[in-house]
């Protein structure tokens, strides 16, 4: 099995931070709107149950664009997994991000959103662990 490193939801990952929740312009910036809301915590925001809540770093391409590789997954270990929801599932003894889809016929798959890959068929005795839910995606537009 590939080492995953999952890292606890805590305040201290996404500490508060001043917010302006008036909409940004794509012009001249208007004097009267230069000022701040109330603190914005991301953890509070992103995270409905601390205790089941996980962060994992994304790694590789299937599910690009809408998850690239090194994006902040938070996974929710406490809800119940449903049709196209995003999970993170062990194949085989290893950690992946897809697509849930269950097909009418009740095949369930695990389907990538890169069409470069294909999707993972679980057969009809087969298992498929579902670790968790994942819930929102961090990522950082400049790295360091």
């Amino acid at each position: 099995m590939n080492p995953v490193h999952f890292n606890q939801a805590s305040a201290a990952i996404f500490p508060e931070v001043p917010t302006v929740l008036s909409p940004v312009h794509a012009g001249f910036p208007s004097p009267a709107e230069d000022h701040a809301d109330p603190p914005l915590s991301l953890t509070r925001r992103l995270v409905r149950h601390p205790a089941a809540t996980f962060y994992v770093r994304a790694e590789g391409h299937s599910m690009a664009p809408m998850i690239e590789s090194g994006d902040l997954l938070v996974v929710d270990r406490s809800r119940i997994a449903s049709d196209h929801d995003v999970v993170i599932a062990i194949v085989d003894g290893d950690f992946t991000v897809k697509t849930l889809r269950r097909s009418a016929d009740g095949r369930i798959m695990l389907v990538p959103v890169n069409p470069a890959f294909h999707p993972i068929t679980i057969p009809a005795q087969g298992q498929l662990d579902i670790w968790g839910t994942v819930t929102a995606i961090v990522r950082e537009l400049v790295k360091g």
